[in-house]
């Protein structure tokens, strides 16, 4: 039944929240993969014995798709063909964009940092505890999209 508030189009908003959170999430990743790994193969001539601890950069840019795929997957359980309201679609693209802009934004820092870090890593070792700690603070801004995102996909159900 078609309202005011509940009108037709209403799901398209929840269906842009997750492209959204997909796509810019998993460019965010891929950004993270391709630039940390261009650092590892750089070492990796040099100091194929370090190529395994400088795979940390590339594990967590994996996680920050994980964060959009699991968004994704909530909003797409909660929209139903009847009674989707437009205050339900706007929350789930706002979780969506949360989620998806974090994700990049995540996604660069890990891959500059990672890039940057194990080639200095393969100069001196004592730079990975630091290397490491850059690398959680970058993941933890997608950590913080996804938390947001969640607050709204479960305001937007309740």
């Amino acid at each position: 039944m078609e309202s005011d508030l509940s009108p037709k189009f209403a799901p398209f908003f929840s269906m842009a929240g997750i492209a959204f959170a997909m796509i810019f999430g998993c460019l965010g990743a891929a950004y993270g993969t391709a630039k940390s790994g261009i650092g590892i193969a750089g070492i990796g001539t040099y100091r194929p014995d370090l190529i395994m601890k400088s795979l940390i950069p590339v594990v967590m840019s994996g996680i920050i798709a994980v964060y959009a795929l699991v968004i994704a997957v909530l909003i797409a359980g909660n929209i139903s063909p009847s009674g989707y309201s437009l205050f339900q679609g706007f929350m789930h693209l706002g979780a969506g964009l949360s989620v998806g802009g974090s994700g990049l934004a995540a996604g660069y820092a890990i891959g500059k940092v990672g890039d940057a870090g194990v080639r200095s890593y393969m100069q001196q070792s004592r730079v990975y505890v630091g290397v490491v700690l850059i690398l959680i603070f970058g993941e933890v801004l997608g950590l913080y999209g996804l938390i947001v995102g969640l607050i709204m996909n479960t305001r937007a159900v309740a």
